[in-house]
């Protein structure tokens, strides 16, 4: 597999362009398979290429952000026929992710969300503040050229908004977290995986298109991901749950039957925002409680064997520099502070 590294030599830049590219159109294909009409402007429950385009800036730098302007042109020219003013769109599609990696990168981001304030970063500094220059920037040009009325800019800018935040909310979290996982993984609760993910599929269609509105049945479901499987399993719990909601909304099926239009969105985009906060948050809490325990455990042990040694009358084993730890395997590796 040809490693990020490997990417940086000559010729490697524009493949990873070119690949960010091909990502973000490739997801955005998939977001507009579903789409809702608010003020007569067509917007999307969940945009996904927003959460592609934060996780490549992270992942590989922000030197790759033209291959975010490239896809979101290629994007825009399936559904109309480009323009002068798609330049400023392309602006604000690749604006946004940038201001978020930006922002990200000064509140010391960490690519592996094990703390809580990684978590909290990532909705209310990479989500919810940078995709404001998108929604504004994308519906501000729709009612500068006449193609939106002035009145209708709140409910339109509000639906832009929340559909680009959670495509940061669902979709950055699972491909930082695919990025950093090691495989293969461990089989050691395949079993209690294969449950959770049969539950998960009865459960989640059961909920959402049942007639009484029963949606918070999907939060004992996120709440038992979070605890046995931490960011990976609450977050892909609250993605296929996400997807379906909005399958069910755009067709006004199940808990979306019977309303207009805006309601819909707003009960959606509600229903979305607050369970992708609980998995992100919940999970994020729950995985710097285990890397706290881990190190205060870690901690007592090595406490535990210089007692030994000095009740021996030895000396004490020698310990790693600060920022160095021990491996399974006898090697020592940096970790971060």
């Amino acid at each position: 597999m040809v490693g990020i590294e490997d990417l940086r030599r000559p010729g490697g830049y524009a493949v990873q362009v070119l690949a960010v590219a091909a990502c973000y159109y490739g997801s955005a294909r998939l977001g507009l398979l579903r789409r809702l009409s608010v003020e007569g402007a067509v917007v999307t429950p969940i945009w996904p290429p927003t959460g592609v385009a934060v996780a490549a800036l992270l992942i590989l730098g922000l030197r790759v952000w033209p291959g975010i302007t490239i896809g979101a042109l290629f994007a825009v020219m399936s559904l109309t026929t480009p323009r002068l003013d798609v330049l400023g769109t392309l602006a604000g599609q690749t604006g946004a992710p940038v201001c978020a990696a930006l922002l990200l990168r000064r509140a010391r981001f960490h690519l592996d969300l094990g703390r809580l304030r990684d978590g909290v970063a990532l909705v209310f500094l990479g989500a919810l503040t940078a995709m404001l220059i998108s929604s504004t920037v994308g519906v501000g040009l729709l009612v500068v050229t006449d193609k939106l009325d002035a009145h209708s800019f709140w409910p339109v800018w509000l639906a832009w908004w929340v559909g680009d935040a959670m495509g940061v909310l669902l979709v950055t979290p699972l491909l930082l977290l695919l990025h950093g996982a090691r495989w293969p993984p461990s089989p050691a609760r395949w079993k209690e995986a294969t449950a959770l993910a049969v539950a998960a599929c009865c459960l989640v269609p059961v909920s959402v298109y049942n007639s009484i509105s029963v949606l918070f049945l999907v939060y004992p479901l996120l709440i038992w991901a979070a605890l046995r499987f931490q960011l990976v399993g609450s977050m892909l719990c609250a993605l296929l749950t996400s997807v379906v909601a909005a399958v069910a909304a755009t067709d006004g099926a199940g808990a979306f039957a019977g309303l207009t239009r805006i309601e819909i969105m707003a009960k959606l985009q509600a229903f979305n925002g607050s369970m992708a906060l609980t998995a992100l948050l919940l999970s994020a809490l729950i995985t710097e409680q285990r890397n706290t325990r881990r190190s205060v455990e870690k901690a007592c042990q090595e406490l535990v064997e210089v007692l030994e040694h000095l009740t021996a009358g030895e000396a004490p084993p020698p310990r790693p520099p600060a920022g160095v730890e021990d491996t399974d395997d006898g090697t020592r590796r940096n970790r971060s502070l």
